[in-house]
């Protein structure tokens, strides 16, 4: 009798382990689409002006949005609701910077994107 309880505890504990890792690891993945930004310092960076902060916010509170969305899709069509955000913001974000901003806005976000395993 102590043998089957013992084996079934030890069922239990490697049955909530797995579903422990299982969530886990969907955390993680869906962390890796959180493209939240200090806008400041992206402005800093970016040497903008308040206008193009304020647009620039939109702009990112959109994309943010989107990349959540793609974060809860279902795994095949992740990839596509991905890549439709980036051109999506990335558009955007050529009405407002202009080319070296824009230029130095596509360095950063390809490296993020790469960074969190979105793109190769």
């Amino acid at each position: 009798m102590k043998k089957i309880v013992l084996m079934v505890v030890a069922m239990l504990s490697m049955t909530f382990a797995f579903a422990e890792n299982e969530n886990a690891t969907r955390t993680l993945q869906v962390e890796a689409y959180d493209m939240s930004v200090n806008i400041r310092k992206l402005a800093v960076t970016l040497d903008m002006s308040f206008e193009q902060m304020e647009a620039v916010e939109d702009i990112h509170r959109n994309f943010c949005n989107e990349m959540m969305l793609a974060a809860h899709a279902n795994s095949d069509e992740r990839e596509a609701l991905v890549d439709k955000a980036v051109k999506k913001d990335v558009r955007y974000m050529g009405y407002v910077l202009n080319k070296e901003q824009y230029r130095k806005y596509l360095i950063l976000l390809n490296a993020t994107l790469r960074n969190r395993g979105l793109k190769n």
